[in-house]
């Protein structure tokens, strides 16, 4: 079944969303770019990589669903995101917390439930049917989730002073930048020639998880003790 949510989609076909679907390289690179400074490290951990593995798997699922716009790739796309989401999170607070796992499970299930509250508020915005078109903000509503994780990031991050402070408050203003264009692509269609704005969304997001992938390896690296991955 065709999956027909974007203004550059207008008919069937593998190469019909073209500037969607080759923008999903920005993910792949800011993935290579946190790989080669990972490795310029000292030390590095399997989570960390696994992380950095997920934000590239990014592109590729997106890719996917740019070009075969079906079901299944729907949920390559969206596997991957949030995939990613929930595994920087939890990595993040583990580091934060100086890797202690007792603190870290206490966060990550008052994560959970605060994020369970958050998408049944926001549940008309979450998935696809058969009037896609129709979703508020062209579906956006499901990233609000990730939007007030990354304010409260933000947030703790600024108060308690912390390296990765300024990281954090750029990752959130470029978060917010792509949702604005990721929601108004069906909108301006006619205005940008059947391109729509969604490419920028893709662009934007994928240097937001480049801000906060160096925030990752280069402000809250593995402690020391944890030998290097090879």
């Amino acid at each position: 079944m065709l999956v027909d949510l974007y203004c550059e989609r207008t008919v069937p076909g593998f190469w019909n969303e073209p500037v969607n679907a080759l923008t999903n390289l920005a993910f792949i690179l800011v993935a290579s770019v946190a790989w080669r400074d990972m490795s310029m490290r000292n030390h590095a951990d399997r989570l960390e990589q696994g992380v950095i593995v997920l934000a590239g798997s990014i592109g590729v699922g997106s890719f996917l669903f740019h070009t075969f716009a079906e079901r299944w790739a729907e949920q390559a796309d969206i596997v991957p995101i949030w995939c990613f989401a929930g595994s920087y999170a939890l990595l993040t607070v583990y580091r934060s917390t100086g890797q202690d796992i007792m603190r870290t499970a206490r966060i990550a299930a008052i994560a959970v439930v605060a994020t369970g509250s958050i998408m049944l508020a926001t549940r008309g915005g979450l998935t696809t049917d058969a009037d896609d078109k129709a979703l508020p903000l062209n579906g956006s509503l499901q990233y609000a989730p990730a939007l007030v994780a990354l304010v409260i990031f933000s947030v703790i991050a600024q108060w308690r002073g912390h390296p990765a402070r300024r990281h954090f408050r750029r990752a959130t203003l470029i978060f917010c930048l792509a949702l604005f264009f990721r929601s108004i692509d069906l909108l301006v269609c006619t205005a940008t020639g059947g391109i729509g704005t969604h490419f920028l969304w893709h662009i934007l997001n994928a240097l937001m998880i480049g801000i906060l992938l160096q925030a990752l390896v280069t402000k809250m690296p593995p402690l020391i003790g944890y030998p290097k991955s090879r």
